[in-house]
């Protein structure tokens, strides 16, 4: 069996879909071919005993550019995290504002053992540095390190051990700060003008979006491609699909395999998270937690519940545990560890906690490496009629998957 498209996709994730909208919207046919069973990559919620858990942890930032012209934000019913976070260092949780956000934390923040006066203040010249695209200038470079542009600004240890280092860490998946200054300045320049977001239906949401937009029928779930040849595509089924344009908007690793290529030595950014439910959240409010006493398996966590209530069943509450080290594999070897540091935190109710999902993400980010060879814009030209998309094709972030997906639509317009 054989049928001829103007342009198939090979990836219902986020660059995928984009890539459909915006070809679809300049009158291009266009066919998504999607080896699993639902859109989304990586981007997806599953519903477990009415808890709505995202693959690993995951937020929307408002602030994304590409995102806020994309995304319909009020359909998605957006519920947004305070903007800072609860460190926990020297026996407590201690509380972190952006001032201009939340003046009412302005005292806290400000006595507390995260950092001096000095510190907090440089955050807020961080922050319009970010905004006005000054960080990578003032760290010496576009492919500095985020350590080295942290360093720049003369952050203590203790500001840069207890609140920087496990924040970006849990953002970029990268505990040594290596991650490119540029994308650094992106992504904080987000934070700095939008909020931390989930939507009331899980993350998935944002992929269920963007193909409730495409038209009928254009989605083809379950149906992986095993090769390449020229302009077609051949399933695992043997079933061949012929274009003019064949664009690959799956993970970095896969698209080379399909091209034939080596994959890539430097490995992908792994994320490990669990899930517990609760009868009652062990803290109030929708804050993200930080690890700051710089030992123990957990990064970041959060009660996901406090932040969007639809996570949790009424009466019940969603925590999720982040860890800092993201490697090995998942397993309940991992939890006596992780509870037993949750229970420093909390007290005994934390025995009471079920178990109800542990995630681990082999792929969750891009190498590092090839977001710095690529300079975040690689080409979506690959060769005549063969075009690629992903996040790693830009920053590495969600925002840069729904960039690339449009810059992949441009060049097939341009070229067809």
């Amino acid at each position: 069996m054989s049928a001829t498209a103007r342009v198939i996709i090979v990836g219902a994730g986020l660059a995928g879909l984009a890539c459909a909208l915006h070809l679809g919207r300049r009158g291009i046919a266009c066919t998504v071919v999607e080896s699993s069973d639902e859109v989304g990559g990586r981007v997806r919620t599953d519903r477990v005993d009415g808890f709505q858990l995202d693959r690993g942890f995951q937020v929307l930032l408002t602030g994304y550019p590409e995102a806020a012209n994309v995304l319909d934000y009020p359909a998605l019913r957006l519920h947004s995290f305070y903007p800072g976070a609860l460190v926990r260092c020297a026996g407590g949780f201690h509380r972190i504002s952006d001032p201009l956000r939340r003046p009412q934390d302005l005292f806290s923040s400000l006595t507390g053992p995260i950092g001096s006066w000095r510190d907090k203040l440089t955050i807020l010249r961080l922050r319009q540095d970010a905004l006005n695209h000054r960080i990578c200038a003032q760290a010496g470079g576009g492919d500095r390190t985020t350590l080295e542009a942290l360093q720049s600004y003369g952050f203590s240890p203790a500001m840069r051990e207890r609140f920087l280092r496990p924040f970006l860490g849990g953002v970029f998946l990268d505990q040594s700060l290596s991650t490119p200054c540029r994308i650094f300045e992106f992504v904080w320049a987000a934070f700095s003008r939008g909020a931390i977001a989930l939507p009331e239906d899980g993350m998935g949401a944002i992929a269920a979006q963007l193909a409730s937009w495409l038209p009928a029928g254009s989605i083809r779930l379950g149906a992986p491609v095993a090769e390449l040849d020229a302009k077609q595509l051949i399933l695992t089924s043997g079933e061949r699909l012929s274009a003019d344009a064949l664009v690959l908007a799956t993970d970095y690793a896969t698209a080379a395999k399909l091209r034939g290529e080596p994959v890539p030595i430097a490995p992908g950014r792994p994320s490990t998270t669990l899930y517990f439910e609760a009868a009652a959240p062990p803290v109030s409010g929708p804050w993200l937690l930080l690890n700051g006493e710089e030992q123990g398996p957990i990064g970041t966590a959060c009660v996901l519940s406090e932040v969007a209530p639809t996570y949790a069943p009424a009466g019940r509450a969603l925590i999720s545990v982040s860890l800092s080290e993201q490697t090995g594999s998942v397993g309940e070897d991992q939890q006596p560890a992780v509870r037993g540091q949750l229970r420093e935190w909390f007290g005994a109710t934390v025995d009471g906690w079920r178990h109800l999902r542990s995630d681990h993400i082999s792929r969750a980010l891009a190498p590092i490496a090839l977001l710095g060879a690529q300079q975040g814009s690689a080409s979506p030209r690959l060769r005549p009629g063969l075009y690629q998309c992903g996040d790693y094709c830009e920053t590495g972030t969600l925002d840069g998957a729904l960039l690339s997906g449009r810059h992949a639509a441009d060049a097939i317009l341009a070229d067809l």
